[in-house]
């Protein structure tokens, strides 16, 4: 993936405002984290805005952090609170760059553009799929949303697939739109070639929150389609916390049904969650288009490529931009169950297969850099063009 030359605004001090991030677990939650880091890493002046947190286990930044009393949800009152904010700090933030990575403080600054004494003069947006569709399915917001590109001075996404899904439904983005693909966290460690395995199960393995979406009862199912023989190889393991709704029992209740091990394993802290990935032998996340939600890419994907383990997956959204079809692991369009289970069957009877697209996924996991990104969407302190 090519990255565009560095904006004109390199000097400038940057204020990256989100809803999600650490203590949140999850992609776009990374994506703000690491860009942060990356930019700091660069000698930027930046700040980051975030929703309030227990004190207790925050980490030790290479950047400032200002905790706001929100609960960073899109509801009316958490947009509320975030713009009385903004307009109080407005001097601050006129002369700076506003970096908005994620879609929840968008909503709010499509409210505040109207004022012209706020609006800052370089906006930053960085779109990853699902709010994209969101925003259009609404005339207002899909408005508002224009107004917001137009004054935006830089929009990236992390995928083509993404590019493409925004420039359909906003084309005023084309002359300004560019990639800032995801990469592995600075904290993850590409794991070395594991050993043959000569016995023991055949473990696979899903992260991801327990949601329609991430595919997890797709997953179970085809394990479950398959032969006595090959069931009696495998566990199924599952990490992620329940989301709302009652996705997460449907799930216990399905595997109840397995006449194989099926962990569920909940949230586990990222030391833990490396031993994890160390004892798997297949990942899966079967993520599915589902409403207005779609997988725009998918860090998780990189993470399980690092750790030598070759991948499942279903052909969607940017998924292929993150795992390379037959390369790094195997790609299967969705609502194919039958080929789905024969993806698994597959890598569950050839361990040279598996050890192969493992270590292919080593090299890959590595190609993408935070700080190419960041430099992409700020330039550099010194006010230089790298590209």
């Amino acid at each position: 993936m090519s990255l565009s030359p560095s904006p004109p605004f390199a000097a400038s001090p940057v204020f990256l405002i989100t809803h999600e991030f650490y203590p949140v677990r999850g992609g776009i939650a990374t994506f703000a984290e690491e860009i942060a880091r990356a930019s700091a890493g660069l000698g930027f002046d930046v700040e980051v805005w975030a929703p309030s947190a227990p004190p207790q286990g925050e980490k030790k930044w290479p950047f400032r952090l200002r905790r706001l009393p929100l609960k960073g949800t899109h509801d009316l009152w958490c947009q509320f609170r975030l713009a009385c904010h903004l307009v109080r700090t407005r001097r601050e933030l006129r002369h700076a760059i506003v970096y908005l990575p994620e879609p929840g403080p968008m909503l709010t600054m499509m409210l505040l553009q109207f004022f012209h004494a706020f609006r800052p003069s370089r906006l930053v947006l960085t779109f990853h799929g699902s709010e994209i569709l969101k925003f259009t399915r609404s005339p207002v917001r899909h408005w508002l949303a224009r107004r917001l590109i137009r004054h935006a001075s830089r929009i990236s996404t992390l995928t083509n697939y993404t590019q493409e899904l925004l420039l359909a439904s906003f084309p005023e983005a084309a002359d300004k739109i560019f990639l800032t693909p995801g990469a592995l966290r600075t904290d993850f460690v590409v794991v070395p070639p594991k050993p043959i395995r000569t016995k023991g199960k055949i473990i696979v393995l899903t992260v991801g929150r327990l949601h329609p979406r991430k595919g997890q009862l797709l997953t179970l199912r085809a394990l479950q389609a398959l032969a006595p023989a090959v069931r009696a190889q495998l566990e199924y393991w599952v990490v992620g916390a329940p989301g709302k709704g009652s996705y997460a029992e449907t799930l216990r209740i399905a595997a109840a049904e397995s006449d194989f091990t099926v962990n569920f394993l909940g949230n586990l802290p990222d030391d833990e969650l490396s031993e994890v990935y160390d004892r798997a032998d297949i990942f899966a996340m079967t993520s599915v288009n589902l409403d207005h939600s779609i997988e725009g890419f998918g860090l998780v994907y990189l993470e399980a490529a690092a750790h030598g383990l070759p991948v499942v997956a279903h052909d969607v959204g940017g998924v292929s931009e993150a795992v390379a079809d037959g390369v790094t692991g195997l790609l299967v369009p969705p609502d194919r169950p039958a080929q789905l289970a024969a993806a698994f069957e597959r890598l569950i009877h050839d361990e040279n297969l598996r050890h192969q697209l493992g270590n292919a996924g080593r090299e890959w996991a590595g190609r993408n850099c935070w700080k190419e990104s960041a430099t992409a969407l700020f330039g550099n302190p010194a006010g230089g063009t790298e590209s």
